[in-house]
């Protein structure tokens, strides 16, 4: 087995409901242990209630939302402006939409893709341990 690689990029947001604030950083996590995931980590200063938040959405998610319109649960994405995507998060505390340079993210998605290929993903996962992980907390 495989050790397990996490890539971490840094990339800086702007909300779109805070148009004249400065960009805030948020740090792209992508864990070789959770192939077909991918967590977005917000600073506490860009979240409703002072503390870091953490959303996580599907690696393929990302990737479609960057062609076009993407999503139709608590994460969706769309291209914006040239060169910008949207990320759009709904929470029933609020709801946030977030800018962010299309270039970050397409660097981000090819180093995750560098390391576990779109086609074998699947294949990385490991159902046993996280089951055995699942019935090990209850």
């Amino acid at each position: 087995m495989r050790r397990p690689l996490t890539i971490d990029h840094t990339v800086h947001v702007r909300l779109a409901s805070r148009p004249g604030d400065r960009p805030v950083p948020a740090t792209l996590r992508y864990d070789t242990s959770d192939p077909l995931a991918v967590r977005v980590a917000f600073p506490a200063e860009a979240a409703l209630h002072g503390a870091e938040v953490t959303w996580v959405f599907a690696r393929r998610l990302l990737d479609e939302g960057l062609r076009g319109p993407a999503g139709d649960g608590d994460v969706r994405f769309r291209p914006g402006l040239p060169g910008r995507t949207f990320m759009e998060l709904k929470a029933p505390q609020g709801s946030a939409l977030v800018e962010l340079a299309a270039e970050d993210l397409h660097r981000f998605l090819a180093a995750t893709y560098a390391f576990v290929p779109q086609a074998v993903e699947a294949a990385r996962l490991d159902v046993d341990g996280a089951l055995a992980a699942l019935l090990g907390s209850v």
